[in-house]
């Protein structure tokens, strides 16, 4: 098996509470990894242009930012617990630690850990996830740390460990459980914990794709890959709309949807890899008829298997296991460019149209998409890095596996939860 980290999953659903400058759920407000802001930082290393970091237990899971507080999860080997974590956004103070659960560790693959999966904020409550020995915990905790409910959906399995992001949809919660048995994804009530709907999944193959959601045509619709296939539901009951055969077994990145191409791009699987073009209008088994183009090489040059690609413009960028990143035109499929750029779990996020590249090492290159290859910037804060950056207000939360940093200076630091709400 090929080495597999889960440090890059997640995606949100636009929320109605958020400011457009809170990046309050995996993938941030797009739910894709760009951005609806423009000016962020170019420069900064562990001693220039940093606002503050502070100490943050061991955990894959990324960062995310609502109003005046960042949440994260994190894992206590001493205590044996998994914890939410909450942060003061303008002093990095911790402001509380909730232990959601205590359990025995559950086995992982060397670049997993157990608490991989990114929290998520709609404002009123912070939802996150965790494992207990084969039971999914999902829980939901007030911004002030109160513990609002929990629930176990059902069971999981995998000799890699957990990570199932939470995912926002209306007055849904959504998980996405694919494991080594009866794989499925559920949707939980906001308010209470309890399920509204239930996608038993084919084929009980471990994946560790967060759903990503989209209006297309006048349809919303949630896509993953995953269990030997990649599907679109609605999001509403949980129905099928359409569905792709393989092309592989496991899957870790989330897709991404381009309007202006009006295509979804899927990157990754083991044990064989692939880049493919899909179109979103299909019914039913759509393998033969809805695939635009497929990259599809013979070891896994190109192809990118844990972090999520993005899009811009006319270009998909990501970076395969060998630590090459890529550009492909978005039309064709056609490699315009590759680069050596280091191994890399944490997902590309982008802003202004610059691209930001965070490899394991920590080291960050800022790239502006183009026919030729053009790093702008190269910063290190000089400690690994698993997880994936959170853009907000002008400034950039990363998480390394020591720190939680803050990059930049605030450009609205007046924002507060209550004026986003009014």
């Amino acid at each position: 098996m090929r080495p597999i980290a889960l440090a890059a999953l997640c995606l949100l659903a636009p929320l109605p509470s958020a400011h457009s400058a809170d990046w309050a759920v995996w993938r941030g407000p797009t739910g894709d990894g760009v951005s609806t802001e423009k000016e962020f930082p170019l420069r900064w290393s562990a001693t220039e242009n940093v606002t503050w970091k502070t100490p943050c237990p061991p955990g894959h899971a990324s960062p995310v930012v609502f109003g005046d507080k960042v949440f994260t999860a994190a894992y206590d080997a001493e205590t044996e617990a998994r914890m939410l974590l909450c942060f003061a956004r303008n002093t990095g103070a911790e402001l509380w630690r909730r232990a959601v659960l205590k359990a025995s560790p559950e086995r992982v693959h060397t670049e997993n850990s157990r608490a991989s999966s990114t929290p998520a904020c709609d404002g009123e409550r912070v939802y996150c996830s965790f494992l207990d020995g084969r039971e999914p915990v999902i829980a939901a905790y007030t911004l002030e740390g109160e513990a609002a409910w929990s629930v176990r959906p059902g069971l999981f399995s995998s000799v890699h460990g957990y990570c199932s992001t939470p995912i926002l949809w209306k007055d849904k919660v959504i998980v996405n459980c694919d494991h080594d048995g009866p794989g499925y994804i559920v949707a939980l009530s906001r308010k209470d914990g309890r399920e509204l709907w239930r996608i038993e999944r084919p084929n009980r193959t471990r994946s560790y794709v967060a759903p990503l959601l989209r209006e297309v045509n006048g349809q919303t619709q949630m896509v993953l890959s995953g269990s030997k296939c990649i599907a679109s539901y609605d999001p509403e009951t949980g129905a099928l709309l359409w569905i792709i055969d393989g092309p592989t077994d496991q899957f870790v990145a989330s897709m991404v949807y381009s309007t202006s191409h009006n295509l979804f791009y899927m990157t990754g699987g083991f044990p064989k890899h692939h880049v493919m073009a899909i179109k979103p209008d299909g019914k039913g088994n759509v393998s033969a008829s809805h695939v635009a183009w497929h990259h599809n090489p013979p070891s896994a040059i190109g192809v990118s298997y844990v972090p999520s690609p993005i899009l811009e413009e006319n270009w998909l960028l990501l970076t395969d296991d060998r630590g090459f990143a890529h550009a492909f035109n978005a039309t064709t499929g056609e490699v315009v460019w590759n680069e050596r750029f280091g191994r890399q779990h944490a997902s590309l996020v982008s802003a202004g149209g610059l691209v930001y590249f965070l490899n394991d090492a920590g080291e960050c290159r800022v790239v502006r998409p183009a026919d030729k290859f053009a790093v702008l910037a190269t910063n290190t804060l000089g400690e690994n890095s698993y997880a994936s950056p959170a853009l907000s207000d002008g400034q950039i939360f990363l998480r390394t596996d020591k720190h939680l940093w803050c990059v930049g200076t605030r450009k609205q630091a007046g924002n507060s939860v209550a004026k986003q709400q009014n």
